[in-house]
């Protein structure tokens, strides 16, 4: 079984949420990493977040209050600013000396990029991330993406991030009246890949002309798929004229469960007439994912073998050696090296 005992990766930067999902002034419960967490926007509209834990009596912060500036605590009063420092305890009398900035509610750092909130979980005494979070090529910081969708797996972020890359289960799982509905029609594909930062890719490969979805876009429409830890994959399509760019985010909620984004942001205006439309499609394609993952932890928990074969389940076995190479070499206090190489791989799907 493919499994490195490590429920998610610390020095990683993961999606939290899509920024329009939390407005000035207003705060976002949300268990990450297996702890609960606290988000706010201030009435500035910088977001912050830190554990849902006063640390006076240990009653969840979020029962609390928010002005825009400061969280309250419900029980005793304490505030505290974004930075989790404690600004206020109102027992307190005058001429009493204790110093409140002492007082820290464990903070993460959050940073908003290209309409998703980010935040970054740390390793072991590392207090700044090394550099921002990643960023979709071709498009401003500041561009918000067309539409955005969630769905909660009840499974490990490892098993999620599988799906990501298994390029044979679409005819059998995302079948409807519309797309794929007879999975005997099977064809053959072959497909280069590379080494990437923290990953790998798809080469850049011009799209088949039965892709009716891209024929809008021009004649020369060209796609390349990259994926790279903790668990994201980034499809970039272009043609002269147009980009797309979608991105899949698998966010680890708990050890046994996981948050899948998917993000679109695009450059044709066309596209945003039927918007709604391909956000509904979008939502069918990863309810079908989701609903294969809780039929398959019936059968995961009886601890099974897995086999895997090549060449249709070579990147899951490439995602495992990745995600190893890099806890060995934080463990051995080393740079990552990608073990990777060039390969090309064939299946039929």
């Amino acid at each position: 079984m493919l499994d490195t005992g490590a429920a998610w990766l610390d020095d990683f930067w993961y999606v939290a949420f899509p920024g329009r999902a939390l407005k000035p002034g207003r705060t976002l419960a949300r268990t990450l990493f297996g702890e609960p967490l606290l988000f706010g926007r201030t009435s500035e509209g910088k977001v912050f977040a830190f554990k849902d834990l006063c640390p006076h009596r240990g009653i969840p912060l979020r029962h609390g209050r928010f002005d825009g500036k400061e969280v309250t605590c419900r029980y005793h009063g304490w505030r505290f600013g974004p930075d989790g420092r404690c600004t206020a305890i109102p027992s307190l009398v005058p001429g009493q000396d204790f110093d409140c900035a002492r007082i820290r509610v464990g903070s993460y750092t959050v940073e908003e990029r290209q309409g998703l909130v980010w935040i970054f979980r740390p390793r072991k005494g590392r207090e700044a991330p090394p550099g921002p979070p990643p960023a979709m090529p071709g498009f401003p910081a500041d561009a918000r993406p067309a539409f955005a969708i969630q769905r909660h797996f009840p499974c490990g972020a490892d098993h999620a991030i599988y799906g990501l890359m298994d390029p044979t289960h679409a005819a059998f799982v995302h079948t409807s009246w519309w797309w794929k509905k007879d999975a005997s029609k099977l064809r053959q594909k072959t497909k280069h890949f590379e080494p990437a930062p923290l990953g790998w890719r798809m080469k850049r490969h011009r799209l088949p002309p039965e892709n009716r979805m891209y024929r809008p876009f021009g004649r020369e429409v060209t796609t390349e798929i990259g994926y790279q830890l903790p668990g994201l994959r980034v499809e970039e399509v272009r043609s002269e004229r147009h980009a797309l760019v979608g991105l899949t985010a698998v966010t680890p909620l708990t050890a046994s469960e996981s948050e899948v984004h998917q993000v679109f942001w695009w450059t044709p205006a066309w596209m945003t007439l039927i918007q709604p439309l391909l956000k509904h499609l979008a939502g069918v394609f990863l309810d079908q994912d989701r609903d294969v993952v809780v039929l398959q932890q019936e059968g995961l928990k009886q601890n099974p073998a897995l086999l895997l074969v090549d060449d249709a389940d070579a990147q899951a076995k490439w995602y495992f050696r990745v995600k190893r190479e890099w806890l060995r070499a934080a463990e051995e206090g080393r740079a990552f090296e990608n073990p990777l190489r060039e390969k090309t791989l064939t299946w039929r799907s």
